[in-house]
C-alpha cells in the first residue's frame, strides 16, 4: 500500500525475498517466441501487409498525395534551384577527389537524387558526392590504376597507352566500387541490418570526418600548387604526399595559387556572413556560384590556360555516357573498401537525416534508406557516376532555402540535368585551382569539430579517447584502415568499461530508505556489521577478477585467507582437545598446559586444499567464538562483518566463468560465517543460475532480495537487532509488515509498536 502524504510517502508492505515474492505473486505463463515463430510471422500475407510493404519501399506513395502545391511548391523551386547550383559545382570539385576528370562528378550529382527522390524517407537530405566518401573511392582509384612508369613499359600492348584510356580506366574502377558498395547496402538494408549505424557512434564519426577533412586538404594542395604528385595509398601516405609536396614546392604555379587562395578567403568570409546572418538573409548568399562564374569568366578572359599554363577542367562532354557493366576482378580486389564506403555513406546520411527528422517530427526507416542508397549508387556507378551520400552543407542549403520535401531535391537534378546536355561546356576554362579551393571551403565546418575534443573531454573522457585515436588511425592508416582500426578500438573501450568498473560501497542516506555511495554523502549511515556492495556492469570472464579483487578491498579481508586460518586453527584446537588441554572459561578457550608447544608443519597441496572446506565443528564440545581469543596464541584475523550485500541491479548477465568465480566467492564468505545476499537482479537472471545449477546446500535461492532495503532489514530483523522492542514471552511471531516512513523510522502495522531502523 502507497500512501501519498504531500511529496512524501508511506510504503506499507512485507519485507520480501524473491522467492516471499514470487509466492505472493504469482508470474503469468509467458509463451516465449521461437524462431519458426517469427518465420512464420515474417512469411506470412495479407493485404494489409502487403500494402504496408509497399508503401514502405515506396515512400512516395505516402508524401506525395499529401503535398501541399499552393504552400510548399515556390519555397521547393528556390530551394531545387540552390541547391542545384551547389551540386554542380560540388560535383565538380568532388570528382578531383576521386583522381577522375570532373565531368564525371555530375553524373553523381544527378543519379543518386533521381532514385532517392521515389526511395528515401527523408525530406530534406540532399544526395549526391560527399568529400569523405570521395576520398575514400579516390583512395582505391590510385590504388588499382597502374603507376606511371608501369604504364610507361607497357605502352606497346596496354590498353592506357595515352591520358583518355587512363581516365577511363580510373572511371572504371570507381563505377566498379560504387555499384559494389550500392550492392551491399542494398542486401543489408533487404536483411534488415540497418542497426550496424549503431556501432559507429557520434564521437567516431566526429573524428573520422575531421581525418577526412585533411586528407581533403591535402589532397587538394597539388591542385592549388599545380604540382605533379605520385598518388599514395599505402599507411602514412598523407605524409609521403606532403614530403613529395614540399621537396618541389619551387615548381609552384603561382597563378593558380594565388587564385585559390583569393577565391578560399572570399568564400570563408561571405560563408561566415551567412552564418552569423543567416535569420535576417531570405537565402544564403550563394558564393561558390558568384565566385564559380568570376573565375571562369576572368579565366577565359585572360586565357589563364596559355599565359600562365594552369590546369582547367577541359572538355565537358554533352549528354550521358552508356551505361557499362562492372569489371568482376575489381570486385574481387575491392570487397572490403566497398563494405567500408557503404557503411560510412551510410552512417554519414543516416545521421544528418536523422537531425531533420527530430526537427521537423516526420519518421525515418535506417533499412528503407540502405535501400535507397543501395539503389542510388547501383545506378550511378552503372552510369560511370562514383559514391553519393549526402554533403552537410549542401543539404543545409536545401534545408535553409526553404525545401519542404524531395520536390526541392528532383529540381536540383534539373538544374545539374541542364548542365550535363546544354551549359556544360561553359565551364571548361574553369581552373582545377578555383574548384580545389571550393572544395576545401566546404570542409570548415568538419574541421571545426577540433573544437568537440575539449568538450567530450570535459563529458566523457572515453569518447575523447575514441575521438582522439579514431582521427590518428585515419591520419596515420589512411580512411579505409583507419575506419576499421576506429571501430575496434571503439569496442574495445566498451570492454574497459566493463572490465574495469567503477565499484562502490553503498549507505544509507538520511535513515530512509535510499541508499548511496558512502563517499558521496555526509548524512550516511551505515549499519553494523553490514556491508553494502554495488557492481555497476556485466560481470563476466574478463572481469571476474577485477570484481574479486574491489569486493575484498571493500570489506578490507581475503575470505579465502581467513577460511584457510580458522581451518588451520581448528586442526590445532582439535589436537589439544584429544589431548585434553582445553578448558572452556567465561573468556573463552584456554589451554591448560602453558608449556605446551606446536610446532607449524609445511603444508602439501593435498593440505592446502583441505583447508578451503567448509569448517566442521561438530565434533567438539563448544563452540569456537572466532573474534575471541584462541589458545596458544593461535592467530586468526577478527572480523567484524556478518552481512554482506551484492547490489546486481545493473548487472545484466553472467557467463559460465564467472558464475564459477562467483559461486567459489560466495562460498569463501559462508564458510567464514558471513551472510551473502544478492539484491535487484531479475527475473531472467535467476533463471539463468538455477539453469547452470548455481545453487546447492550452501549458495541457496534464498539469497535473493527484492531491494537493498528488503535485505537490511531482513539482516536486523535476524541477527535480533530489535527483538528487544517485541514482548519476549510470544509464543507465535506474527508477520511482520513494516511502514517504511519518511524520517527513517519504523513501525509494525499489526502490532502497533515502533520499532525503530538503528544504525
Amino acid at each position: 500500500m502507497i500512501e501519498p502524504i504531500g511529496n512524501q510517502y508511506i510504503v506499507a508492505r512485507p519485507v520480501y525475498s524473491a522467492n516471499a515474492f514470487g509466492e505472493e505473486h504469482k508470474k503469468k505463463q509467458r509463451h516465449h517466441k521461437t524462431f519458426l515463430d517469427h518465420l512464420k510471422v515474417c512469411c506470412s500475407c495479407s493485404t494489409q501487409k502487403a500494402k504496408r510493404i509497399a508503401l514502405s519501399l515506396f515512400p512516395i506513395a505516402s508524401w506525395l498525395p499529401a503535398y501541399r502545391i499552393k504552400e510548399w511548391l515556390l519555397s521547393d523551386i528556390v530551394s531545387g534551384i540552390s541547391t542545384g547550383l551547389v551540386a554542380v559545382l560540388q560535383g565538380l570539385a568532388f570528382a578531383l577527389l576521386v583522381t577522375i576528370p570532373p565531368s564525371y562528378g555530375l553524373y553523381a550529382a544527378f543519379f543518386p537524387v533521381i532514385v532517392y527522390f521515389f526511395l528515401g524517407t527523408s525530406k530534406h537530405i540532399s544526395v549526391g558526392p560527399f568529400p569523405v566518401l570521395s576520398m575514400m573511392v579516390g583512395a582505391v582509384v590510385v590504388r588499382l590504376t597502374p603507376s606511371e612508369s608501369t604504364a610507361a613499359l607497357e605502352l606497346s600492348n596496354s590498353s592506357m597507352s595515352n591520358d583518355s584510356s587512363a581516365d577511363e580506366y580510373k572511371v572504371m574502377v570507381a563505377a566498379t566500387v560504387t555499384i559494389l558498395s550500392g550492392i551491399i547496402q542494398l542486401l543489408m538494408g533487404v536483411l534488415q541490418i540497418g542497426f550496424v549505424v549503431i556501432y559507429l557512434s557520434e564521437s567516431l564519426i566526429s573524428g573520422f570526418t575531421t581525418a577526412a577533412a585533411v586528407h581533403v586538404l591535402v589532397s587538394q594542395l597539388k591542385f592549388m600548387l599545380q604540382l605533379n604528385v605520385p598518388a599514395h595509398t599505402d599507411p602514412f601516405s598523407i605524409f609521403k604526399v606532403l614530403n613529395s609536396i614540399f621537396t618541389q614546392i619551387e615548381k609552384t604555379n603561382i597563378a593558380d595559387l594565388v587564385t585559390s587562395l583569393i577565391i578560399l578567403l572570399i568564400v570563408f568570409v561571405v560563408k561566415e556572413i551567412n552564418q552569423r546572418y543567416k535569420a535576417k538573409l531570405p537565402v544564403p548568399i550563394p558564393i561558390e556560384l558568384i565566385m564559380t562564374v568570376i573565375a571562369t569568366g576572368v579565366s577565359y578572359g585572360f586565357d589563364f590556360k596559355n599565359r600562365f599554363e594552369v590546369a582547367v577542367v577541359g572538355e565537358m562532354k554533352r549528354g550521358f555516357q552508356s551505361p557499362s557493366a562492372p569489371d568482376m576482378q575489381i570486385f574481387q580486389e575491392t570487397i572490403g573498401d566497398s563494405f567500408g564506403i557503404a557503411i560510412v555513406g551510410f552512417v554519414v546520411a543516416f545521421s544528418v537525416a536523422s537531425v531533420y527528422s527530430l526537427k521537423y517530427d516526420y519518421p525515418i526507416d535506417g533499412n528503407q534508406e540502405l535501400i535507397a542508397l543501395g539503389l542510388s549508387n547501383i545506378f550511378s556507378g552503372s552510369f560511370k557516376g562514383f559514391a553519393a551520400s549526402t554533403a552537410l552543407s549542401r543539404s543545409g542549403v536545401q534545408e535553409s532555402t526553404g525545401g519542404k520535401t524531395q520536390i526541392a531535391g528532383l529540381l536540383s537534378a534539373i538544374i545539374v540535368l541542364i548542365v550535363i546536355v546544354s551549359i556544360g561546356f561553359l565551364l571548361e576554362p574553369l581552373q582545377k585551382s578555383v574548384l580545389a579551393a571550393l572544395a576545401l571551403g566546404n570542409l570548415k565546418g568538419m574541421l571545426m569539430q577540433f573544437t568537440e575534443i575539449r568538450r567530450l573531454w570535459q563529458k566523457d573522457k572515453y569518447d575523447c579517447l575514441i575521438w582522439i585515436m579514431t582521427f590518428i588511425f585515419a591520419i596515420v592508416l589512411g580512411l579505409g584502415l583507419g575506419l576499421a582500426a576506429s571501430v575496434a578500438f571503439q569496442l574495445l573501450t566498451i570492454v574497459f568499461r566493463t572490465q574495469f568498473p567503477k565499484c562502490s560501497t553503498l549507505a544509507n542516506v538520511g535513515r530512509s530508505n535510499v541508499y548511496k555511495n558512502k563517499k558521496d554523502y555526509a548524512d550516511m549511515y551505515e549499519p553494523e556489521g553490514v556491508k553494502i556492495f554495488r557492481c555497476p556492469s556485466p560481470i563476466y570472464f574478463a572481469n571476474i577478477h577485477f570484481f574479486k579483487q574491489k569486493l575484498i578491498d571493500a570489506v578490507g579481508f581475503n575470505p579465502l585467507r581467513i577460511l584457510r586460518k580458522r581451518n588451520k586453527a581448528l586442526k590445532k584446537i582439535r589436537k589439544l582437545q584429544k589431548k585434553g588441554l582445553l578448558q572452556v572459561t567465561p573468556k573463552g578457550i584456554i589451554c591448560t598446559n602453558d608449556g605446551f608447544k606446536d610446532s607449524d608443519e609445511e603444508l602439501d597441496n593435498n593440505q592446502i586444499e583441505g583447508l578451503d572446506q567448509p569448517i566442521n565443528t561438530t565434533d567438539l564440545p563448544f563452540e569456537i567464538d572466532w573474534n575471541a581469543d584462541l589458545p596458544l596464541n593461535t592467530m586468526v584475523p577478527k572480523i567484524s562483518l556478518h552481512s554482506l550485500i551484492l547490489d546486481f541491479s545493473a548487472v545484466s548477465f553472467l557467463d559460465i566463468s564467472s558464475m564459477r568465480g562467483l559461486k567459489t566467492l560466495l562460498q569463501e564468505f559462508i564458510r567464514i560465517n558471513v551472510d551473502v545476499y544478492i539484491v535487484g537482479s531479475d527475473d531472467d537472471f535467476i533463471e539463468k543460475l538455477v539453469q547452470c545449477d548455481f545453487f546447492d546446500d550452501e549458495v541457496k535461492d534464498s539469497i535473493f532480495f527484492l531491494t537493498i532495503h528488503d535485505a537490511v532489514l531482513h539482516i536486523l530483523m535476524k541477527k535480533d537487532y530489535s527483538a528487544s522492542k517485541f514482548n519476549s514471552s510470544q509464543e507465535k511471531q506474527p508477520k511482520f509488515d513494516f511502514t517504511i516512513n519518511t524520517n527513517g523510522g519504523l513501525r509494525n502495522r499489526e502490532c502497533q509498536v515502533p520499532v525503530e531502523t538503528k544504525f
